[in-house]
């Protein structure tokens, strides 16, 4: 019997030992976050994440990112934990998840060069923009779109926060979602 463990069981074992804690997996139905972290995120952006969900998967340095500017004031031309307003919200998120520099004002942000996307096509990072001055063709608010129709922006009343579309003010200052390239 101790011959047949040895010879048979020992490397069956090895083998199964080996092909499971090496190489890659499917991530269908694999657990890509800890599951305790990704429900205290869910919960601080209000939007549901979910540890098996490959399109969270991409963007969950995006909405770790926002969730530590939750609650930070509002500040024309800020561009600090101390305050900031959207246009520099929107820079420094894109500097640290992207890679990427943007153009500092809401104006330039918006004759920049970028996809057009419709409000029903927009995903994880796209832009949003407003137009809530009087001029309603100028567009001078800028956020970015999280998910499910929930974006972040640095609101002038309520500094860094979560909001929807479909949220009446929004749903009438609404102008366009564009997708940087």
């Amino acid at each position: 019997m101790r011959k047949f463990l040895i010879r048979y069981i020992t490397p069956m074992l090895f083998v199964l030992l080996a092909t499971t804690s090496c190489g890659t997996q499917k991530t269908t139905g694999k657990l890509l976050y800890n599951p305790q972290e990704v429900a205290r995120l869910s919960d601080k952006l209000g939007i549901e994440l979910s540890n098996l969900n490959k399109d969270d998967d991409r963007n969950m340095s995006l909405y770790a990112e926002v969730s530590l500017w939750l609650g930070i004031p509002y500040r024309h031309a800020g561009l600090s934990r101390k305050g900031l307003d959207c246009s520099g919200f929107t820079y420094l998120i894109y500097q640290k998840v992207y890679n990427t520099k943007l153009p500092r004002s809401t104006a330039d942000l918006a004759k920049m060069r970028m996809s057009d996307v419709a409000k029903r096509n927009l995903q994880a990072g796209d832009l949003v923009f407003f137009s809530t001055a009087k001029n309603h063709n100028r567009i001078n608010h800028v956020g970015i779109y999280l998910k499910d129709g929930n974006f972040i922006h640095a609101s002038t009343s309520r500094g860094v926060i979560v909001s929807h579309l479909d949220e009446g003010y929004y749903d009438r200052t609404w102008k366009r979602g564009g997708r940087v390239k």
